[in-house]
């Protein structure tokens, strides 16, 4: 099978070669980790009678789980992910190989969806097989917990236009036509449903309407709902394993083909969760919890801090920290299935001094389909970020002073 490549390109920015990430300074001792992560495998969001029925002709594969639901693959993922992170944090030495975490060490928190917790199952499975770790989350399941839910939280008339005209703006910047094009080609759109009864039979000539109201997230009807809710499902057939003439009906050939696609998820997220005006507000719960366990109380914070939530929780969380532009190698994703923002403090024994490092560790395209187990030895993959208010040196770390501020003033 052709390996595809991908390559999530919003900035010239490359990562850190492989042994700065691998390595750190000598005296350099890792304290603790913040790992915020998207949830692993699921099933397409959409159901019967939903966008994906609405928008082609053509029968969907099925899936063994309901929509929305982490899948059996999903979980051996996660598991994966897991043992990979627990073989690095005992390599740094900030848990020991074979035994189980002291009380209060390692806490998980998931958002009380299936899909979250589940993950955050998975992957402390993964790292702690057989340990009393428990997975903390809501009481009520299917319901969003606060901390995780990217909801428009100012009730004002004119933030809610503010946002609205952000959001406007922001789609702006994406020339979709041509991947709309494809779309329509791939889904048969003008013998769709939605063309049939509804007489809406193209996506470039579609109109986006947006929404920002107070105790609900950032939204939009239109085209570019069509187009996510496509692409993320035929993004999610080829990580589950579909055999290729099922993802799309075999109708994605090549790399310029997904690119193409990616565009409509990438732009969709972005339109959504990355202007400043509307993230600012949406990601604030989450942004309060991370500068509380790694400022604030971070004496006494667990060593190993887990957090389950989404790709939107992710996308909102790097612009509001306003992380400098980032390149994903060998992805379809800007926020992947199943990746982490792994924040990190370390002492510098020499200089005696705290910093902060930040890295993007997921599983590449590949490895998610071919469900690869990973190891020091088959590592996942690592790219370490900067935040624009925090400039990392040549090892990828930054000055903890500089990084709490930062933190601090965002979490206001």
């Amino acid at each position: 099978m052709k390996k595809l490549v991908w390559t999530v390109a919003i900035a010239a920015t490359a990562p850190l070669s492989m042994a700065a990430q691998a390595q750190a300074p000598q005296g350099y001792q890792l304290e603790q980790v913040l790992i915020m992560s998207r949830h692993n495998l699921r099933a397409p969001l959409a159901n019967n009678g939903s966008v994906l029925e609405q928008s082609t002709a053509a029968k969907w594969p099925q899936w063994d789980v309901p929509g929305g639901q982490l899948t059996t693959k999903g979980g051996v993922l996660e598991v994966y992910m897991g043992h990979y992170m627990r073989e690095w944090l005992a390599d740094q030495k900030l848990i020991t190989s074979g035994e189980c975490p002291a009380p209060g060490s390692v806490y998980a928190y998931a958002n009380s969806l299936q899909r979250t917790v589940a993950t955050a199952q998975f992957f402390i499975t993964g790292a702690f097989p057989g340990c009393d770790v428990p997975v903390h989350h809501q009481e009520k399941m299917g319901t969003m917990d606060p901390t995780f839910n990217p909801v428009i939280t100012d009730t004002s008339e004119a933030f809610s236009e503010q946002a609205v005209k952000a959001m406007e703006t922001q789609r702006q910047h994406y020339s979709l036509d041509e991947s709309y094009r494809l779309l329509e080609k791939i889904v048969r759109y003008d013998s769709s449903p939605s063309c049939k009864e509804k007489q809406q039979c193209s996506l470039t000539a579609g109109k986006d309407t947006f929404s920002a109201k107070a105790g609900q997230e950032p939204g939009v009807s239109g085209p570019l709902k069509v187009g996510n809710s496509l692409v993320d499902a035929f993004t999610l057939q080829y990580y589950e394993g579909f055999p290729l003439d099922q993802v799309a009906w075999g109708e994605i050939k090549t790399d310029q083909q997904w690119r193409l696609l990616s565009q409509l998820k990438n732009g969709y997220q972005d339109t959504l969760f990355t202007s400043p005006e509307v993230v600012r507000n949406v990601a604030k719960p989450l942004v309060r919890y991370i500068d509380k366990t790694l400022v604030t109380e971070a004496s006494s914070a667990p060593k190993v801090t887990f957090l389950a939530g989404h790709d939107s929780n992710i996308a909102s969380l790097l612009t509001a920290l306003d992380f400098a532009p980032y390149t994903l190698h060998d992805q379809y994703e800007r926020t992947p299935i199943g990746g982490k923002i792994v924040f990190q403090r370390w002492h510098d024994g020499k200089g005696n001094r705290d910093l902060m490092k930040i890295e993007y560790v997921y599983q590449s395209s590949e490895q998610l389909r071919n469900a690869e187990v990973l190891s020091l030895q088959a590592p996942a993959q690592r790219v370490t970020l900067s935040l624009k208010g925090c400039p990392v040196d040549a090892d990828g770390f930054c000055p903890i002073d500089k990084f709490n501020n930062l933190l601090n003033e965002a979490a206001k």
